[in-house]
């Protein structure tokens, strides 16, 4: 594949929840790429200062949405891809644990139009990861390779931040779940469109839970429940009822 030049296609949804500490940080960084068109940050009823700061951002790329209260996750993506306009959408989260230097990376598999979505994937390539949990990295694992069981693909990582989507597309589904399970439902049902999915290693400077990291065992409990919910045989049991 060929690098194109840079060009301003991406709409950039970021979902905040108490990122005082990143979120400005984040934002400069997202609006230096030379592929940002649109940026869209949910905020998701934070209790800190992510607001107060986010009032004093006056780029005009930046379109700032106040969710009335803490929904989740999915629940603000489900918001801010409604906003979107650009060519295409990526999710950035407001921590700093993904680089959105990295867009370029992203991008190509679908500025050559060989996909029409790009995951990137913290196990894959060989692109610098901060080592962190062991037992949360397996969980990843096994959650992906639950998936991969059934929705017959073979991703090396489902539950990554970094999905890049062509905007008819992410636009054209449902969002259901308002938390986490949004990983493993969006998965399925583009498993169900049959778009292409691409695949590109990516790195990750993982943040602990004493620096704010927010998912927790109930959400692997959650994305287990999805997995089955929003495959074939999910859907064949719910039309059922």
């Amino acid at each position: 594949m060929t690098q194109r030049k840079p060009r301003k296609c991406l709409t950039v949804v970021v979902p905040c929840y108490n990122e005082e500490g990143t979120i400005l940080t984040l934002l400069e960084r997202v609006l230096a790429s030379p592929w940002v068109a649109q940026v869209v940050v949910v905020d998701d009823g934070s209790k800190d200062r992510s607001r107060e700061l986010l009032a004093t951002v006056t780029d005009d790329r930046v379109k700032v949405v106040l969710q009335p209260q803490n929904m989740g996750k999915g629940a603000a993506l489900r918001t801010g891809f409604s906003h979107a306009t650009a060519e295409y959408v990526v999710v950035q989260d407001a921590d700093l644990e993904y680089s959105p230097e990295e867009y370029t990376v992203l991008l190509e598999p679908l500025e050559t139009d060989v996909a029409d979505v790009v995951f990137g994937s913290r196990f894959a390539g060989s692109r610098p990861h901060r080592v962190l949990y062991f037992w949360h990295s397996v969980g990843n694992k096994l959650l992906t390779l639950a998936s991969n069981m059934f929705t017959d693909l073979n991703l090396t990582d489902m539950e990554t931040c970094y999905k890049v989507f062509r905007r008819e597309i992410i636009q054209s589904i449902t969002i259901e779940e308002n938390r986490f399970g949004f990983e493993p439902e969006i998965t399925a049902k583009l498993a169900r469109l049959r778009v292409r999915i691409y695949e590109i290693g990516i790195s990750y400077d993982g943040r602990t839970y004493d620096e704010g990291k927010k998912i927790g065992w109930r959400d692997g409990v959650r994305a287990i429940v999805c997995i089955v919910k929003y495959s074939p045989v999910g859907e064949r049991f719910n039309r059922r009822r």
